[in-house]
């Protein structure tokens, strides 16, 4: 499946890959990776696979739209960003995207098993982040689902402390993680009728979209 990105895009990634290494560079990633008990060599090889396979969508369904594309997508330009072109027939392509999605999904699986998380605690852990992201998430017309991007990793990071200060890191990455594509991506579902968008992608859409370093991030609060 094509991807069409603009130079907004381009900039974007470029900027992520300074910030990683910047972080590399003050040792903060393994600090994390040490506190999710993930050896360095594995925690950067999951975050390299995490960072272009967020490039990765894997088309699952399509839904009828409600509404013909909003002015959005017909115009080259929006502000400085350029906003690509894409054609639009009154339906948009729901797809989960690898490195947003599955791969989150994978690691927080693994944080559990090898951990000693209580099965409850995590549960609950990961309905109050997919409550809070739902309440902060809004539709966005011709693009997607949108919501503050710190919103995320400090609430998880205050869940982690709070219901299990032992294990904290490792409930923040999950809560973190699986709170927000349950609370943004999928309890939206319903509202893609109404995007006016060709494309929608739970856990990105073709760009890295903080997912994976929502758990990061929550992690090194802790």
């Amino acid at each position: 499946m094509k991807n069409h990105y603009s130079p907004g895009h381009l900039i974007f990634f470029l900027m992520l890959l300074v910030f990683l290494l910047i972080l590399i560079q003050l040792e903060l990633l393994v600090f994390a990776f040490e506190k999710l008990n993930l050896s360095p060599v594995l925690g950067m090889m999951i975050l390299m696979l995490s960072l272009f396979g967020s490039a990765i969508n894997l088309p699952v369904f399509r839904i009828k739209a409600d509404i013909s594309a909003p002015p959005l997508l017909r115009q080259q330009h929006w502000g400085i960003i350029r906003i690509p072109m894409q054609p639009f027939h009154h339906e948009t392509l729901v797809s989960v995207n690898l490195g947003g999605c599955l791969i989150p999904i994978a690691l927080s699986g693994y944080l559990f098993v090898t951990g000693d998380l209580n099965m409850p605690v995590t549960l609950l852990g990961i309905a109050i982040i997919a409550a809070v992201s739902y309440y902060f998430s809004r539709p966005i017309p011709g693009l997607g689902i949108g919501m503050p991007i710190l919103i995320a990793p400090v609430s998880a990071a205050l869940v982690g402390l709070y219901l299990s200060p032992e294990h904290s890191a490792s409930l923040a990455y999950i809560s973190g993680t699986l709170g927000v594509l349950i609370g943004a991506d999928l309890l939206n579902l319903k509202s893609i009728p109404r995007l006016g968008a060709p494309h929608a992608s739970i856990g990105g859409a073709g760009t890295f979209d903080g997912i994976f370093i929502t758990g990061i991030v929550a992690a090194l609060l802790t």
